[in-house]
């Protein structure tokens, strides 16, 4: 028996690869090091001293809108300034990826749909909205659709404690009124949320075993409603609502939504659901007409047929570009600026900057919270993906 050759490490396909990728990653490292030695040897020329010292000096300008971390004029730091920033930022991009996700499913389905005329005006919104620019179309329903129709404060459109005018949305916001109270109740809701959540997935083992289906959405819902009220009411109302009045220039008390939020939440929407909408009429294509027939022969309605059979197996060629899209609405945030949304681009990289001049350590701050943010959702949605993909011996 021969003895096996031992093949040189310059012809083994291994050790080259290893050997290539270790210079390449000596080069990036290399590249990086002398980017940042330039960058900090030209701020020191020009006498900007970088670090981080400014976090705690006090913002001399005001942020307007700030749901859950407070802001103080004179008061409030950069490094609040930063959260706030990182706080709106993943507010419209929630906001915006759930509507997205809806309007771009229904689109999506209403493109195959056998009425020629709702086919079309599903192919028309994906051809128009798909191929503008998102930043054009941020400008046009601000600029020119919404702050012209809309009327000023003393004119608002009431509805209840509600009112719209150009300055935004203006609506009563809760007040813990009894503390114990409200934290039986939450902890009744949770316990509520966890009981229906129980009781869906039987209904679900038990159509699996017997064909009968419950109305689990409707009935889920109504219970919640109706359960949570009761609960309320027992736990002694713990909520007081603080309700906006009309004062001489402008609305007092309440919470407010700002209009160039809602204008860049709507585009924003609008833009990356015609993408997504052609993710879905791709993914319900690619599953096999042969299914649809299969169960239309097993007596299976159309609803069924989509709900049961074609998007359970289309979701494993929706999700993964659709991911894509996710992220790129996330990224497409930072577009608030132009209509002057304090997301963490305005008030961070806009803002500070120009009033600190840290330019190194600000944009750094950024771009790393854009990767955390689409590395996290990624990672979410991954996950849900392997989930629902086929499983095969």
């Amino acid at each position: 028996m021969t003895d096996r050759v031992r093949i040189p490490l310059h012809r083994d396909p291994k050790a080259r690869a290893i050997a290539i990728q270790l210079i390449a990653l000596s080069l990036v490292v290399y590249g990086a090091y002398s980017l940042f030695q330039t960058t900090v040897g030209n701020l020191v020329a020009r006498g900007i001293q970088t670090g981080t010292s400014f976090f705690d000096e006090v913002a001399p300008f005001n942020i307007g809108f700030s749901p859950l971390l407070d802001f103080k004029l004179g008061e409030s730091t950069y490094i609040e300034v930063f959260f706030i920033g990182i706080q709106n930022t993943i507010l419209v991009s929630i906001l915006g990826i759930v509507a997205a996700t809806v309007l771009g499913f229904i689109v999506g389905v209403v493109r195959l749909s056998p009425n020629w005329l709702a086919s079309k005006v599903a192919l028309c919104y994906i051809e128009i909205f798909r191929n503008v620019p998102l930043l054009l179309q941020i400008m046009f329903w601000n600029f020119a659709i919404f702050l012209p129709s809309l009327p000023a404060p003393k004119n608002s459109i009431e509805i209840g404690s509600f009112y719209l005018n150009a300055r935004g949305l203006h609506m009563p916001t809760p007040i813990i009124d009894n503390s114990s109270g409200f934290i039986l109740w939450a902890l009744t809701l949770a316990l509520l949320t966890f009981g229906l959540f129980i009781f869906a997935r039987r209904a679900k083992v038990r159509f699996e075993e017997t064909g009968r289906r419950l109305p689990v959405f409707s009935i889920n819902f109504f219970a919640f409603v109706f359960c949570g009220f009761i609960f309320y009411k027992i736990c002694g109302s713990p909520l007081a609502f603080d309700i906006p009045e009309l004062g001489r220039f402008n609305f007092k008390g309440g919470g407010q939504l700002p209009l160039p939020l809602f204008s860049l939440w709507f585009a924003l929407t609008v833009y990356t659901a015609a993408f997504i909408a052609e993710n879905v009429r791709a993914g319900i294509q690619s599953v096999s007409h042969g299914q649809t027939e299969a169960s239309h022969a097993l007596g299976m309605s159309r609803r069924d047929t989509v709900r049961l059979v074609v998007i359970p197996q289309a979701l494993r060629v929706i999700i993964p570009p659709t991911i894509s899209q996710f992220l790129n609405l996330t990224k497409n945030s930072s577009l608030a600026v132009a209509v002057g949304f304090e997301e963490i681009v305005a008030v961070w990289a806009g803002i500070s900057l120009n009033q600190t001049g840290q330019a190194l350590i600000i944009i750094a701050m950024t771009i790393a919270v854009y990767e955390c943010l689409s590395l996290l959702t990624s990672a979410f949605l991954n996950w849900y993906n392997r989930r629902i993909q086929l499983s095969e011996l």
